[in-house]
């Protein structure tokens, strides 16, 4: 009786497990898969749909299609460089925040501390497989690589491209320091070198990039799980130099060349999500962690706007952004809404299930609703564009104030203005002509903005950049 008794239970137990098993498969199996594609200081005004294609010498015309099945979006903003752009979108915080205001030369502990939660992170505890391939800039410490901030797994580059030039620099050999490497890595393992990573493998790394992330993507889909693939490439970062199978591909040079061979590796990504059958559940996103490079040959188009990287003009916060999830977020729509890059990562977590963090400021907000198309207008209005831990500028609706001058060489710092500038963005795009005198009731709404951040830094400090973990917040009432 006992051992019937005994077996009953196990029985039941057995049926309650499989019944969870088989509940939390199901709601894997409709969590949207996320492909997430950063170019690096790749400008507004590169691709044809934003302008660019054959007049940059380069038709787009995978992207151009992609713009024709999703939702393309023509206020998209981001942060002025590399680092914090990439800490935007993995935390949705201002990266000011997070110690990670600007790209490390000083060798200190670099990146985000563990204490920060990642977009995959998020995801990686509601069932998402989760990678990287590409270009990291976010943490060199063992700890803090991709694989220690939520990602199962990467390849790719911890530093910036132009470290592909050190092998060949003049005197490098002799310094005896040690050159950039290509790396992967797994979760629970150190990351390890791969191919020091030179000129030659400069050339090759977007294709190689572009097919691990297939094989991510295939082995992702045989496991029955949703995943999250973020790709950020590394072109069309100086030096722009394209494969060798690309090199002299549009008779215009290397750029234009880049730009044909970036398309193309878009192009395989979307047929690998085609091929899979995954389409009508897999969001896809095309972006750039910043606006263009200013220096010739390796310079971008910041298309209608003035500025390049590194600055708080639109050519350096405004790049292209196009989202496609079929029969979810309208084909062919175009919106002039205010979004940042920050919200990306409220909004995914949103979709997937994953709640935010609550013991920290989120900036990013969640745009749900405004891409499914289920109402015209963006969750904000305005956003603080810093400059490194300069707030430079504040953009509200169709109004940008300037607290900083930029000079014309685009590297020397920005001059403090005594009296501040305001521009009308629908009248002057290219911020030539103030107009604060007669429109001073702007600042109205964005002191307000300013205040209210002002305020949660007092609740919240900063992180210090080089901060090492563990790292423990101190708050204030």
């Amino acid at each position: 009786m006992k051992t019937t008794r005994t077996q009953s239970l196990l029985a039941a137990a057995l049926v309650c497990a499989m019944a969870f098993i088989t509940s939390n498969a199901a709601q894997a199996a409709n969590k949207p898969n996320i492909v997430f594609v950063l170019m690096d200081n790749f400008g507004y005004g590169e691709v044809g749909v934003y302008g660019g294609g054959i007049l940059r010498g380069a038709p787009t015309p995978r992207i151009d299609k992609l713009a024709t099945e999703g939702t393309r979006l023509l206020n998209f903003n981001v942060e002025a460089t590399c680092t914090p752009s990439r800490s935007a979108i993995m935390t949705g915080r201002h990266p000011i925040r997070s110690g990670t205001h600007s790209v490390s030369m000083d060798g200190k502990h670099d990146g985000l501390t563990l204490w920060e939660v990642t977009i995959a992170e998020l995801l990686s505890g509601q069932g998402y497989a989760t990678a990287l391939f590409g270009k990291w800039h976010l943490g060199s410490d063992q700890s803090r690589m991709p694989t220690g901030q939520g990602f199962d797994e990467w390849f790719g580059i911890l530093h910036s491209t132009d470290e592909s030039y050190w092998p060949e620099a003049v005197a490098f050999k002799e310094s005896g320091l040690e050159p950039g490497h290509i790396m992967e890595g797994r979760k629970g393992e150190p990351s390890r070198e791969l191919e020091v990573y030179d000129v030659k493998q400069r050339r090759l790394i977007d294709t190689e990039i572009t097919r691990r992330a297939v094989d991510f993507m295939k082995r992702s889909v045989k496991a029955g799980k949703p995943f999250y693939a973020y790709v950020p490439f590394t072109l069309v970062h100086v030096p722009v130099l394209p494969h060798p199978d690309f090199a002299g591909k549009t008779g215009f040079g290397n750029f234009p060349d880049a730009l044909v061979e970036m398309d193309f590796h878009v192009g395989q990504l979307l047929d690998a999500v085609d091929e899979l059958g995954i389409r009508d559940n897999t969001i896809f996103v095309f972006v750039s962690d910043n606006g263009p490079d200013p220096d010739f040959p390796h310079q971008g188009s910041s298309g209608p706007w003035s500025g390049y990287m590194g600055t708080h003009m639109e050519g350096s916060s405004r790049t292209p952004f196009i989202i496609r999830w079929p029969g979810q977020i309208p084909a062919g729509r175009v919106s002039n809404e205010i979004v940042h890059e920050m919200d990306t990562f409220t909004t995914f977590a949103k979709i997937a299930g994953a709640p935010v963090p609550q013991d920290r400021p989120i900036d990013g907000v969640d745009q749900t609703e405004f891409l499914l198309g289920k109402k015209e207008t963006s969750n904000r209005e305005g956003i603080l564009l810093f400059v490194a831990d300069r707030l430079e500028a504040v953009k509200w609706r169709n109004w940008k104030l300037h607290l900083y001058d930029v000079q014309r060489d685009w590297h020397s710092p920005s001059l403090k203005l005594v009296f501040p500038k305001l521009f009308n963005l629908i009248l002057d795009p290219k911020e030539e002509y103030p107009v604060f005198s007669e429109n001073t009731w702007v600042l109205k709404p964005m002191n307000k903005m300013i205040a209210e951040f002002m305020g949660s830094t007092q609740k919240n400090p900063l992180i210090a950049p080089g901060t090492p973990d563990p790292y423990t917040p101190v708050k204030t009432k």
